[in-house]
Parts: structure tokens; sequence; C-alpha cells
């Protein structure tokens, strides 16, 4: 059974149980705990928790899940993967543990025809908590397993809670008996590798308080109402289904390892084929690994691609380059030669579509991602090749024979080199690798992001002071057409506390039943306005954000009166604020529409921020604008403006909207019903819940003020609209006309003016760096007469004049050497530049053959000045930063000479 078929059955036969589906949620969602979802019943958390009450009373779902936490054992086990499909089934304070167990139960057992998976029920192994008869009362009495093949475990296995206080309870997992040949009998308690889990019950039935581990909290009693939380691990049952011994092996897996073992012409399997033992099978072993790894990367990579991600340096970003940076460094290790990326991404996205058809929506976006990741971390490799290089010289030149742990963890955490990688090239090299030293510092590192993460886990925003009003339904919003509305005062909330009435000066949150103010949302930042009662109360109305999406929170400070619950009050939007803010959003929108015709449809939103006169827009690119680009992009934008376009909004569903061709934001959970603000037809058409202008000559002039990289593979535009742009403007004209007047010359010749200055600035600079070099090199020629003798070996050194760089000194050095290059002599000069001390060190053969190498000189003066430094034997450079230590290091240098 294929695996999107074993995924319609499930959702088929909880959908005909009564539950609402719910389409798979995006892999990020906004939850300070996470950087990815983790597991299906995230999406549920607010109704678990009791935030919101939930619009269905059952659902089901498959939700797209990704844990990274153990990324480096990827490949290593036939168990781990990064991205799975978790299938569940959810009652909230419906059904418990009697109709969650039968739904299981005849799902997993129930015939192929009858919509089943047809699994033989004397091979599953169901576990309950220690003390929960009642479960162990289903299974044995009614579904009718035997109590032998129910087994009762602990608190770490078989309770579940999320980690914070908050649900929890027992839960019973079902367990598949894979035969004798992949272990020992006697239950999940006896073996796990025999016995698989292939889905998990939670009755989530008490709520928990703090606690130290996953089994030390204490339960502080029951739930209002009690819910049942189901995982089902698609990967897995596709295993049984599928008759395969892993999820390597499966049909949305496997495809992706033959391509990979056609690209690089080596095969899977191999050892367990051809019964190759010692180092032959060892190699076979790690290529399989790699085989997995690149399965299981490349598709988790385009998951999280085509839902927003971008690869980057930190955060989910990291991840992502991660992940990506493996597949290109297993494929290397694999023997390909050439690019590959493209056609393994393309192979993902094809297995992947039939269940997520948005990554064929998507595919040139995530192609062009990861194509572009894999060329820079080709620029990284070589990079980080000439460092490994340096290394593995210095190490040789130190009579070693072992990579320092340290040197590979600098490969690893500043170029992204995999151990293995560094253990390959090290393996070419003739040299070994503290791989414990290795170990440690990653484990340090490991150490200090889990416990900055658990410095960061401290619990779930306590949202139950909204309840009501998260209850009730969403705020009203007028602010389309309207920019005063009649409200009604709902709730004050002071310090996270409902407060009846607040006075002057007090900074409260206000919630109304309809407000025509903006909350901040979609790059376009909340209104400003005021909201009065007719008693005399005025309040100042300073940000607005949204609780649970679809509440507004104003956030005030009461300047007269005072306000009650209940009050009948005015909202009102500052006028000259929305007018702002609406050029701003819709220029933002114009921009957009340019650079895709500029750049093609594969710049694509990464993000925007627009306020009043202003706007950025963030955008997928692997390059930066050229100048003739920018330029085009400001023409196409102005005459967007100068044509005037109506800008038409109006609601719709979502497959109606991208059949239109309105733009989406990759990320971004849409619902069912979605607002599209079209301009000039197909000149611009996005889903979007921003103000808007009515036409857009109201825009006023764009004028581009910058282009930036924000990270890999995305940069940002920034401009000006209406009259910040016309202010702009003038500024510049003025600062042109201040040059044109310095310069006497016309406007129109400032440019090739200032060109032919900056050409003579650098010819006299120039110049004067001859100058100065021709008498560094004359102060220095004295050095040779007031050279002096150690052991047979002319030390020349001194300290030249102040102001030489460290390229000049490197010069002089070089000269010195030249004039004294049939002896044995060491040249060692120091300077001082700009609160620098740069030195340098150059040896001549018989000073290398008398084993003097400059490298180690420059190691044994640099701490004298405060500084470090290295190079080659024959010439080696450093720098430092206190100069009162030049006449130590000078003396350093003769004893250093004198006892080689």
């Amino acid at each position: 059974m294929q695996t999107h078929e074993i995924r319609k059955r499930f959702l088929d036969h909880f959908i005909r149980a009564g539950h609402t589906e719910v389409p798979s949620a995006s892999l990020i969602l906004d939850d300070p705990n996470l950087l990815f979802v983790n597991a299906g019943m995230v999406p549920f958390k607010p109704y678990f928790l009791g935030d919101q009450t939930p619009p269905y009373d059952r659902a089901t779902s498959v939700q797209k899940c990704v844990r990274t936490l153990d990324i480096e054992e990827v490949g290593i086990t036939t168990r781990h993967n990064t991205f799975f499909q978790m299938a569940g089934n959810f009652s909230f304070g419906d059904y418990f543990k009697r109709e969650a167990i039968e739904f299981a139960w005849s799902l997993l057992t129930g015939s192929v025809d009858d919509g089943g998976y047809g699994i033989d029920p004397q091979k599953l192994w169901p576990t309950v908590y220690l003390d929960d008869d009642e479960a162990f009362a289903i299974w044995n009495e009614e579904i009718g397993v035997p109590a032998e093949r129910i087994q009762r475990r602990g608190m770490k296995d078989n309770y579940w809670s999320m980690g914070v206080p908050g649900p929890c309870g027992p839960c019973s997992e079902i367990f598949y008996d894979r035969g004798p040949e992949y272990g020992v009998e006697g239950g999940p308690e006896a073996d796990e590798d025999r016995y698989i889990e292939i889905w998990n019950l939670v009755f989530m039935q008490n709520e928990r308080g703090k606690g130290t581990s996953k089994d030390d909290y204490e339960i502080l009693g029951p739930l209002p109402k009690k819910n049942i939380d189901t995982g089902m691990g698609i990967e897995r049952v596709a295993c049984l289904l599928q008759g395969v011994d892993n999820v390597y092996e499966t049909d949305l897996l496997k495809p992706v390892i033959d391509l990979a073992s056609e690209l690089t012409g080596r095969g899977y399997g191999v050892v367990a084929e051809s019964g190759a033992n010692g180092a032959e099978a060892q190699r076979h072993h790690d290529d399989d690994v790699r085989f997995r790894v690149i399965a299981d990367h490349s598709r988790t990579a385009a998951m999280l691609i085509g839902d927003g991600v971008v690869p980057g340096n930190d955060g989910r970003g990291y991840v992502l380059r991660r992940l990506l940076r493996r597949v290109v460094r297993s494929m290397r290790l694999l023997g390909a030669t050439e690019p590959s990326m493209a056609k393994i991404i393309a192979e993902v996205i094809d297995l992947m579509s039939p269940s997520y058809p948005e990554l064929a929506e998507q595919r040139e976006h995530i192609l062009v991602t990861a194509v572009a990741e894999e060329t820079s971390f080709a620029k990284t490799l070589a990079s980080g090749s000439k460092l490994f290089a340096e290394a593995a010289t210095a190490t040789r030149a130190a009579g070693k024979s072992e990579l320092s742990g340290d040197d590979a963890f600098v490969l690893h955490d500043t170029y992204g080199f995999p151990i293995d990688l560094t253990l390959e090239m090290a393996a070419e090299a003739g040299l070994e690798v503290d791989r414990a030293g290795f170990a440690e510092l990653m484990a340090e590192q490991r150490s200090r992001a889990k416990a900055d993460a658990n410095a960061r886990k401290s619990g779930h925003a306590d949202l139950t002071v909204y309840r009501e009003f998260l209850d009730r339904g969403p705020t009203e919003f007028t602010g389309f057409t309207e920019l005063v509305s009649e409200a009604r005062v709902l709730g004050l909330i002071s310090g996270g506390v409902r407060v009846p009435a607040a006075a002057a000066g007090a900074e409260i949150e206000v919630v109304l039943d309809r407000s025509p103010l903006y909350a901040e949302s979609g790059g376009q930042l909340a209104d400003i306005g005021t909201i009065t009662t007719s008693a005399g109360a005025r309040l100042a109305v300073k940000d607005v954000q949204k609780v649970g999406k679809k509440v507004w929170l104003h956030r005030v400070v009461v300047e007269e009166g005072e306000i009650v619950e209940g009050d009948e009050v005015l909202a009102a939007v500052d006028s000259p604020w929305r007018h702002g803010a609406t050029q701003g959003h819709s220029g933002t929108h114009l921009v957009h529409a340019a650079l895709r015709q500029v750049l093609g449809p594969t710049a694509t939103q990464a993000g925007s921020l627009n306020r009043p006169g202003y706007l950025r827009f963030d955008f997928h690119s692997g390059s930066g604008l050229t100048d003739a680009q920018r330029e085009e992009i400001e023409r196409i934008s102005n005459e967007a403006v100068e044509a005037d376009f109506t800008v038409n909004t109006f609601e719709t569903d979502l497959p109606a909207a991208k059949a239109m061709g309105a733009l989406a934001l990759f990320g971004e959970n849409y619902g069912d019903r979605v607002r599209v603000v079209e301009m000039g037809g197909p000149f611009s058409m996005e889903l979007c819940g921003g103000t808007h202008v009515s036409g857009t000559a109201q825009v006023g002039p764009v004028t581009l003020i910058g282009e930036s990289s924000v990270g890999s593979g995305v940069r940002r535009v920034e401009a000006y609209v209406g009259m910040d742009s016309v202010r702009y403007l003038s500024r510049e004209r003025a600062l042109m006309a201040g040059l044109a007047s310095s310069l006497k010359v016309p406007s129109e010749q400032v440019p090739d003016r200032v060109e032919q200055l900056v050409v003579r600035l650098k010819e006299a600079e120039k110049a004067l760096a001859s100058v100065r070099a021709e008498q560094a090199r004359a102060a220095v020629s004295g050095l040779i007469d007031q050279a002096r003798t150690v052991g047979g070996t002319l030390v020349v050194s001194g300290r030249v004049a102040d102001g030489v760089d460290a390229n000049g000194l490197r010069t002089l050095a070089t000269d010195l050497r030249g004039r004294v290059a049939d002896r044995d002599a060491v040249v060692v000069l120091f300077s001082a530049a700009d609160g620098k001390v740069p030195f340098a060190v150059a040896t001549t053969e018989a000073a290398r053959g008398a084993g003097l190498k400059a490298g180690d000189i420059v190691r044994e003066i640099a701490p004298l000045v405060a500084g470090r430094g290295g190079g080659k034997p024959d010439l080696a450079q450093g720098s430092g930063t206190d100069a009162d230590g030049i006449d130590a290091a000078l003396a350093r240098v003769a004893e250093v000479v004198g006892a080689r």
C-alpha cells in the first residue's frame, strides 16, 4: 500500500466517524517554544490548554512535522527521520478511552476492502500506564487482546505531557511485532527493535505542575474536560504495509536513494548483498548512511523551503542550511563531481506533491533556493579546504600526526564541515583527527544550546484572561470602509488582569466589539488613534495587536477621564497616519510586481514592513540588483502610479484566489476565505489583509533608497513613497546643487568631475605611499649595519617609522632579506600604525636550513605585543595592539635564534 494511500485511508476513516478534517499547519508556527512543528497535536495546543474553544468536538489531521535535535544520528540508525507525517485524531471533551481505542483498532485491523490496513491483529501489542486498569480492560475484554500481549509501563514510557505545566495523562501505545528475525520475544518491554511503536493514544485527563524531568512532576488534579490526542506514524505504518525493513526503503524515500546511486555510481545495501566484511563492509555501511542522509535531508529541506524557510546563519535558516550542506557533502563523499541538488530536489517534489500539491506550485522557488545553497557551499568548501590545508601543514610541521580537536571544531563551526568530511580529508593527507577533543567541544556547544533553549522554554503565554473574548468571536474590523466607528468596551486589561475601570494616567489594553484601527499584521504597522466616551474620557491608542489572530487589543494611555467596561465609545484612526500607511502598503505591492517583472517569478516575498511614507521588501534572490535593474524597478513602479490603476479588494475561497493567479506569502496559513488585493488587473494580485489606497496614483512617487543582503539568498529593497519620497528627492537635489557649486560645474557634470577627483586622489595617495616606502627603505638600510650575529645567524631587526602598514612592512622585510640572501640571516621588523602593531619575519634559505622558521618566530614574539600571527617558514606576519612590548619582542628574537 503506497504512503499516499495510507494517508488517505486514515483521514477517510475518521471523517466517516464524524471528525472534521483539519489541513496540516505550516511547519512554522508562532510558538516561542518551537523551532518547527514537531508533533501532530501542536496546532491544537490552544484548545488543549483551554486558551480557546475549539470550533469542533472531533478533528483529524495528517500534520507535517520536523525534529532536528539529532541530525547527526540520521542515517546511522534506520529509525531517525527529520521530517515525518503524524496522523492523528482528536477529541475535545467528546469521546474518551473506549472510542479512541476502538477507532485505532478498527483502522489497523479492518480489511483493505473496507478501508482498513488489514494488519494481522495477532501482531499487535498494546501497552498501558501502570495503574490504568480501565484501558487494560478495554483492550482485553472489549477488543479481545489476550492479557499476556498487553504490557503495563511506567511514567517515562506511558504518561504524556508537553514538558511544561499544562495538560497531561496516561497513554496507550500500539506496537507491531516484526518477528523473531528482528529480536527477542517478550513484547515492547523486551525489545523495541523487534516490536515497533506505530500509534500512541493519549488520554488527556489531568493537569501537571512543574518538574525536573519527563517522569518527575506533580499531578495537580483532573482537567475540566477529558480530551483525546493520538498520533500514528505514517512512515512506520508504510514500512509494515510495504514489507520493507525501514522507512528509507519505502516508496517516498527509496527513489531518492536510487537517484543518488545513479548519480554517484555507488550502490545502496551492497554489504548485505555481497557478504563483504572488514574494511570493505565498513565502506559499504558508510555509503548506506550517506544515501539515507541524502534521502532524509533533501525531503525535509524541500518541505521547509515550501513553508517559507530560507538558508541562513541562525534559527530555522541555519537548520535548513545544515540539512542542504549535509546532502551536498554526502553526495561528494559518494563520489559525485557535478552539482546534483536540482535533480534530487526535483525527485522529492515529484514524490511528495500528491499529498502536498503546494510543493508543485512552488517548484521553481524550492529548486532555486536549494541550488543556490549548493553553489554557496561549493565556495565554502574551497575556503574551508584552504584552512584545512594550513592546519594539516602546521600539524606535520610540529611533528604530529593528529589534527587537533580545535581545528576540526573550527572547520565544523565556522565552515560547516561535518566531522566525517574532515576525517576523509585528514586520511587523504595521512593524518588522524582528535575525535575525542572534537566531541568534547561539540558537547559543550550542545550544552550551551540546550541551556539557552531551556531558558527560553518558560511555558506558554497565559491567554486565559482573553478566553471570554476569544470565545465570543473575532473583533469586527470596520477600518476598510470608515475611520471612525461606534463601539462598546468589552473588557479592560491591566498587567494581565481584568479591571472594571481605568483612570487618567493608566496604561491598559482595551477590547472593543468593533474597531476601525488596524492591528499590526502582514508587515503593516498598527494604526494609532483615539478612543473617546461621551462622558469626556479620552484614550490615546499607541498600538493595536491581535490575540488568537482574531481579537484586537488596543494598547492605550488614558489621557483624560475614566474608562469603564461596558462604555459606549468612538474609536477613531489618526487620518494622516492611515493615509501614509496605505501609501506604504500599496507601494509594497507595486514594488513586488515590478521586481517580478525584472527578475522573474522566483523573486518571491520573504517579508516586508511598511509604515507611513516608507516600505521595505525582502525577496528571494541569489544576487544583488544591478544599477540598471534598480532603475527599471523604480520606473515600472512609478509607471503604475502614473497609470492610476484602480485598487480592487474582494473575498473569495483560497483555491479560487490561486486559480486567478493571486500571490500568497510562503509559510503563511490562510483560512477558507481570503482577501485579494488587485491593482491594474494582471499587474498585481496578492492575498492581503492590509489597508490600501483606492487608486495607485495616491501612492505618490516611489523612490528606491537602498538594496542590501539580509541573509543567504534573501535581498532587501527600501523605498520612500508619497511626500516622504518628495522630501528625500528634495534633499538629494539640494545635495547635488551644493556639490555642483563647490566643484563649479553644472549638476549633470558632477559625476564626471567627482570621478576625476577620485582618480587624482588615488594617484596622489600612490605617489605618497611610494615616497614613504622609499623613506622607509632608506631608514632600514642602516639596520644591516647595526645587525648582530647570534650563534652564527645574522639578526637584522628593529622598529621602522610609525605608519608603515602590514603590506609595507612585508615589502621591507623581503627587501632586506634579499640584501643578505647569501647568508644565514633572519629579518624581523616592527611598526605601529593606527593603534595596531604589525610585524614581519623573513628568513633566508641558509637560516631555514639551520632550523629557523619565520612562522615559529612569529608565534614566539606575538604574545609580547598582545597579538597573534603565522605564516610559512620563509615569511610570516602578525599584528598586535601593545607597542610597549616591541623592545621585549626584539629581545626575544635573539633568544629564539640563540636557542635553536
